[in-house]
């Protein structure tokens, strides 16, 4: 009797679908929903909790990466269960599948989006580890440049999914392919100039760069289309990395030491005694001094100078920073000043002596009047 009851009431019409249709897609829906909670706060929940005991920091960043998209595909899923159990048309049905494929292929590319900045972390990290620091400072090029490929093989695949002809269109789109590069000339050398960067190299986020004449500063963004160098002045210059790819780039923050090149003039006074007395107090001065880089110190007396005879002094710092170096080149500059005073000599300045000959100047050293020279005039 029971069964009977049951069976007539499963059986009655709301619609084009009965009651037991209905109950059945709406068991799904409960059940997607059901499922979706448990996902979240079970299986994610414990699995961010072992992730927490490693030490690895990237796995909470994959999970976390991971736990949106695959949440919206099993409530997709279930959506899609919950329709495809209902008596619809076959035309209707073809249109949910395709509907369905797409969002799938939609979230499957989301997630691969969600989780592109931790894979290029991984990678970067891998690649600090062995030394060789390939991702160091083009990182967010990289992740970037993932980024678009995603959207654009996701686009292709979703669109191919709708059953329309790819081929069809790329072909409609080459017919205003030569109009569109050439209206996008620039951005596609930028695009290209930020791949030939990425693969040479040249500099990364951090490092001081001097390009040609006016621009001099620190990196602090690699694009796509261009790299931002923050001046001396606080100023930020966006350069198109098409030009930086084909100019000639000072990375001052590579040096593995930084050069002193400067020229000491002493009076001419000095003998030449004292000045070889001079140069090699200063040669024993630099290689004492735990600042300046042993591997090569020059200290001559090279040039009669117009106002001094001219001590070359070329040597290396060990520090590459430049208040640090500065301040060496300072506290060196004060011990040779010093050297130079303690032998009796002093440090030249631009002088310049005149001397005449002849009997007006052998008049004016004995302080004898010359004959037009009637002194002052006396009133009368």
């Amino acid at each position: 009797m029971n069964t009977e009851i049951w069976e007539s009431l499963v059986s009655v019409k709301t619609g084009p679908f009965t009651l037991g249709e209905l109950g059945l897609s709406f068991g799904i829906i409960l059940a997607t929903l059901f499922l979706r909670k448990v996902l979240a706060r079970v299986l994610f929940a414990n699995l961010k909790r072992l992730a927490g005991k490693t030490r690895w920091e990237h796995d909470d960043r994959f999970l976390d990466a991971l736990e949106s998209p695959t949440s919206t595909f099993i409530l997709v899923l279930g959506v899609f269960l919950a329709t495809i159990v209902l008596p619809f048309s076959t035309e209707w049905e073809d249109l949910v599948r395709t509907i369905f494929r797409g969002l799938s292929i939609l979230i499957v590319f989301w997630g691969l989006f969600r989780i592109t900045d931790v894979l290029v972390d991984i990678m970067a990290d891998l690649s600090s580890k062995t030394g060789s620091d390939s991702f160091r400072g083009f990182g967010d090029l990289v992740k970037k440049s993932l980024r678009v490929f995603i959207i654009i093989v996701g686009a292709v695949m979703v669109i191919d999914n709708l059953g329309y002809n790819i081929g069809g269109i790329l072909a409609t789109l080459g017919i205003g392919g030569a109009a569109f590069a050439f209206a996008a000339k620039d951005t596609i050398a930028n695009i290209y100039g930020s791949i030939a960067l990425a693969l040479d190299r040249p500099f990364q986020v951090g490092d001081w760069i001097q390009v040609g004449d006016r621009v001099d500063g620190d990196v602090e963004e690699i694009g796509l289309r261009s790299t931002k160098v923050r001046t001396w002045p606080k100023t930020v210059i966006s350069i198109p990395n098409a030009v930086l790819a084909n100019e000639m780039i000072d990375n001052w923050s590579r040096m593995p030491k930084r050069r002193v090149k400067q020229v000491v003039g002493v009076t001419y006074e000095t003998s030449p005694e004292t000045m070889e007395k001079i140069v090699q107090a200063i040669r024993t001065m630099l290689a004492n001094d735990p600042d300046v880089n042993q591997e090569f110190t020059l200290v001559n007396w090279t040039d009669f100078g117009s106002s001094s005879l001219d001590i070359l002094v070329y040597y290396f710092t060990t520090t590459t920073k430049w208040l640090e170096y500065m301040d060496v080149r300072q506290r060196i500059n004060v011990k040779m000043a010093n050297i130079v005073r303690e032998h009796g000599s002093s440090v030249a300045f631009p002088t310049r002596t005149l001397y005449l000959e002849g009997e007006i100047a052998q008049q004016m050293a004995g302080g004898v009047r010359l004959p037009d020279d009637r002194g002052p005039q006396q009133p009368h």
